[in-house]
């Protein structure tokens, strides 16, 4: 137990620490961009270049939003965002040495701190993978590929353009372009380098919005599914040897309750409220029909473990018993009736067993009041509560 709580203390040093380096290479570069070097806020005494200085500073500003991906990364327990952050803190450290200004110190000072705390904890607890779809790929490559393209193209015809003479140029004009910005300081001057900026400004718009969609896209999608009480197909795709729950009702929170503690659940809920309060409180659920077929499979009845039905409904129950039942015959399914002549009918349904609260309440209260200690003390375990000691 103390290992995993001093792992634990490591882990969340590691992801403050990286955060930490982050707002620092972000805040000394923006405050170094545009300030004139002079030797008595140059730490070596004027030994850097001021361009070089300033360069580090640009960089420095980039390199800190990359940090803050990484950390983020490790919060996650991405294992590429380790791998990262072990790149990203000496080349923070470097950056600050080279703008070599009293403001870069503390960016030195915490990237080298850093740096053994990220080492320490170890790739062991960043387990995880980046699980990119196949359109992500497709649409990370595509965008790669058009900067590429214009990049290479525009410096090729650089002596049909105005004001473009190096890659970086080319580069700028590309990007200023593919995004539709067109500051206007470099244009075409020719009728090939126009047709040329023609294909850039089609190719790079159309892969903007594919890449954007693509990688923004689920994010945007696990928000609103959370937000109507449904999962994600990712999600869904994850559960295994889980447990069913088919709807909700007075019944099903206790049922919940147990479930939280010992094994994987999730809820499917008809009501779209239910379905957002839930989800709310941090449990799994599907909004749909617990009747319906297709709610059952996107939810996995054919990998679960047990189904559970307990609403206040029997009808609704049996029938919700009945279609998961026709999709998985071997899951063992566990029903509760309301009213004691639904027991029976439960069963034709198809479920295993059939339990009914009022029955058992029923017994438990008799035998309570004939002094039973033995049933008062069991009474009082399924309440939540102790047994009573004389």
């Amino acid at each position: 137990m103390e290992t995993t709580w001093r792992s634990h203390i490591g882990l969340r040093a590691a992801v403050s620490l990286t955060f930490a380096v982050a707002v620092l290479s972000i805040a000394t570069g923006v405050s170094s961009i545009g300030i004139t070097a002079t030797s008595a806020r140059n730490l070596f005494g004027g030994g850097i270049p001021a361009w070089v200085q300033e360069l580090a500073g640009f960089t420095g500003t980039l390199t800190g939003f990359l940090m803050f991906a990484s950390a983020a990364g490790m919060r996650r327990r991405l294992r590429v965002a380790w791998y990262s952050t072990l790149v990203l803190l000496p080349l923070t450290a470097i950056q600050g040495l080279v703008q070599s200004s009293p403001y870069s110190l503390p960016l030195v000072v915490v990237s080298l701190a850093g740096l053994p705390v990220v080492v320490a904890v170890g790739r062991g607890r960043f387990d995880r993978e980046i699980d990119l779809s196949t359109s992500q790929l497709a649409g990370v490559a595509a965008l790669v590929g058009v900067l590429v393209y214009g990049t290479a193209g525009t410096y090729a015809l650089a002596d049909q353009f105005t004001s473009v003479d190096t890659p970086l140029d080319a580069l700028y004009y590309t990007l200023v372009t593919a995004t539709t910005v067109g500051y206007g300081d470099a244009a075409p001057a020719t009728q090939t380098a126009r047709l040329f900026s023609l294909s850039v400004v089609v190719l790079g718009t159309a892969t903007f919005a594919v890449a954007l969609a693509s990688l923004l896209g689920p994010a945007i999608e696990a928000r609103l599914t959370a937000a109507l009480g449904r999962m994600t197909d990712t999600q869904l795709e994850l559960l295994e040897d889980h447990v069913v729950v088919l709807g909700y009702g007075d019944l099903t929170e206790p049922i919940l309750n147990e479930l939280h503690e010992k094994s994987e659940f999730v809820v499917v809920a008809p009501d779209s409220t239910t379905a957002s309060d839930l989800a709310e409180r941090g449990v799994t659920v599907h909004r749909g029909d617990p009747s319906d077929e297709e709610p059952l499979e996107r939810v996995g009845v054919d990998r679960a473990r047990a189904v559970v039905a307990a609403t206040n409904n029997d009808a609704e129950d049996a029938l919700a018993v009945l279609t998961a039942r026709q999709l998985n015959p071997e899951v063992r399914i566990v029903a509760a009736a309301t009213d004691r002549e639904n027991v029976d009918k439960l069963k034709r349904a198809g479920a295993d067993a059939v339990i009914s609260p009022a029955t058992i309440g029923g017994h438990l209260l008799v035998l309570s009041a004939l002094g039973s200690e033995e049933m008062e003390s069991v009474a009082d375990r399924l309440a939540g509560g102790s047994a009573r000691v004389e």
